[in-house]
């Protein structure tokens, strides 16, 4: 056997690997689709749980089922990425509209992970179900090859919401990533209905339905002056806050209280603990004093911080100082970047609900073609057993003349009269003139007799007369654009009124914390330092009282002012400067 050996250029070769590799990531794995609005793993899982029949209304089943399922056909990346996946749709903290109802410890908002998989259990929310799922069976999307051509998947699912807003998205491709806010369903549903009544509609008109982002953990934003922007170029960020509320003492004894009831979407997980413990510092180095308390009393029924305040307290500028001073005042970058036609797109707000919605249409249109192929097939069969009913007589005789079925379909289909014995020709001469077609004679030859009680053709022709009607409102759908777009219409009404939620987050246009910290008291204090080398400060008073001890027991006595700072010099010949409101304050015996 000769070599063939390709000569290339090392350069060119490792490029076209990398933006192999690079599109294979941003396609195959880290970004979401303009028409469902779903990354493939999620789809995946999605799927893999339809196929297993978990519907809303059946048991759950095991996550490693689930799991193992997805990796096996359609997933194979890893079982710790497609659990992870299974695990954030099923978080209401995270996503606007859960898709998957779980059954077992998946995480909570606080940042604590979900229980093994061997130990959860899941299966499909009812909305899932019925926007995200229904009609696979009705050739709506197309499917296609699996990774080793075992098995066929959904390019894209039938999904009749706009997903990428209702449940946004988020995820890191190579050289870009995406990131989606959600949004409220019931305004994202009047926003598609606005589209449809007129696809000329610009991003401030569809603002006019959707407000603004809709997040699970409330908050509120407060830059809406901005949103036009953002909603208009696909980029920028949105301004965060937590909702603080102020309750007063009820009861002699009892402190004021600052409670936190909702959190901004950038601080649940690890973030919740990060805040309270910036709060702790906030105390512990002075920066307020009107905090006397800090308990986390939140639940599965919400988030509630609550901050007891001492007598007098600056309520306002101690919220302030904790928009500043902590993350529940955050900014939520938004890039909302999807694949639209195999390449990643950045899309405005009407770009998503154009790319969505064209596609609602085409799936629309696709499941009526389906549904109207098989009414067809249906007439077809209904008008050939009517008629035969009214010949019974004439096909009984061809029956019985008949020495096997296929002469008999031979007769029914083409007037082939062969060998078959007749009682009359009178009869013989009518079976010349049937012309039925392979259908209707393969469903004549099922018909059983029960059906030619007068009771059963009369239900005969009422089904036949239903398929009628139905197939004349089908053709209606396929040619009639204004009819297509009703039965959109209705299937989104329906879904908002059974789906759809009240507002969670305010959208409004706040003024800016500013906190202006409070004028330091200048007065003498007094550095001191023991033979060991542990130093803190006195107040000028304490010293005067333990003058004559400090001076025995102290090697170094520094008076200062507590303004000043501290120079200290190491063995080494190096210098270092310390704040002397850093240093610990101290009484003489501690």
């Amino acid at each position: 056997m000769s070599e063939h050996i390709i000569k290339a250029e090392f350069s060119e070769v490792m490029q076209k690997s990398y933006i192999d590799y690079a599109m294979s990531v941003i396609c195959a794995r880290a970004l979401p689709d303009a028409r469902d609005g779903l990354k493939p793993v999620q789809r995946r899982v999605l799927y893999s749980m339809d196929e297993l029949g978990l519907r809303y209304d059946r048991p759950h089943r095991k996550s490693a089922r689930i799991v193992g399922d997805t990796m096996g056909k359609y997933h194979p990346h890893g079982d710790s990425s497609i659990y992870e996946s299974l695990v954030v749709m099923s978080q209401d903290f995270k996503k606007g509209i859960p898709l998957v109802d779980g059954h077992g410890n998946f995480g909570s908002i606080e940042g604590d992970g979900a229980a093994a998989m061997r130990y959860t259990e899941a299966r499909l929310q009812k909305i899932t179900q019925e926007a995200y799922l229904a009609d696979l069976d009705k050739n709506v999307v197309d499917f296609v090859s699996n990774f080793d051509e075992t098995e066929k998947e959904p390019e894209v699912l039938p999904v009749k919401i706009p997903n990428l807003l209702v449940n946004g998205a988020d995820g890191i491709a190579v050289g870009m990533t995406t990131s989606i806010p959600p949004h409220n369903l019931s305004e994202v549903i009047d926003a598609v209905k606005a589209y449809m009544r007129k696809e000329s509609i610009t991003n401030e008109e569809l603002m006019e339905y959707i407000q603004g982002p809709d997040f699970p953990t409330g908050g509120i934003v407060i830059n809406k002056k901005d949103l036009l922007n953002i909603y208009s170029s696909g980029i920028g960020k949105i301004k965060l806050r937590g909702k603080v509320t102020l309750e007063p003492a009820k009861k002699r004894g009892e402190k004021d209280k600052l409670v936190i009831s909702e959190i901004p979407y950038t601080m649940i997980g690890n973030n919740i603990s990060k805040f309270l413990s910036d709060i702790v510092s906030l105390i512990e180095n002075k920066v307020t004093t009107d905090i006397l308390d800090i308990s986390n009393e939140s639940s599965k029924d919400g988030i509630r911080i609550v901050l007891e305040l001492r007598k007098g307290a600056d309520v306002e500028r101690l919220k302030n100082l904790l928009y500043k001073k902590t993350k529940l005042e955050d900014t939520f970058g938004v890039n909302m970047l999807a694949i639209v036609n195999g390449r990643p797109e950045t899309l405005d707000l009407k770009g998503i609900i154009e790319n969505h919605t064209q596609f609602h249409y085409e799936v629309t249109r696709r499941k009526y073609k389906t549904l109207l192929s098989k009414l067809y097939e249906q007439r077809e069969i209904k008008e050939g057993l009517i008629k035969a009913c009214d010949m019974i007589d004439l096909i009984i005789e061809i029956i019985r003349g008949s020495k096997n079925q296929k002469e008999v379909k031979a007769c029914l289909t083409k007037g082939d009269v062969g060998n078959i014995r007749f009682q009359s020709y009178d009869s013989m001469i009518e079976a010349t003139k049937l012309s039925f077609t392979d259908k209707q004679a393969s469903a004549i030859l099922d018909l059983k007799l029960y059906r030619l009680i007068g009771l059963e053709i009369l239900m005969l022709k009422e089904e036949y007369e239903e398929i009628v009607t139905k197939i004349a409102e089908y053709e209606d759908i396929l040619a009639n654009e204004k009819s297509l777009k009703n039965v959109i219409q209705k299937e989104l009404d329906s879904i908002k009124k059974e789906f759809g939620s009240q507002r969670k987050t305010i959208v409004e246009d706040a003024k800016e914390a500013v906190y202006v910290a409070a004028p330091i008291k200048e007065e003498t204090v007094y550095f001191v330092m023991d033979r060991f080398g542990y130093s803190k400060t006195m107040d000028k008073a304490t010293y005067q009282r333990n003058k004559d001890n400090i001076l025995k027991e102290y090697k170094f006595i520094v008076p200062c002012m507590n303004t000043d700072k501290i120079c200290v010099f190491t063995n080494l010949g190096l210098m270092h400067q310390i704040k002397v409101l850093d240093i610990p304050a101290g009484k003489f015996r501690d």
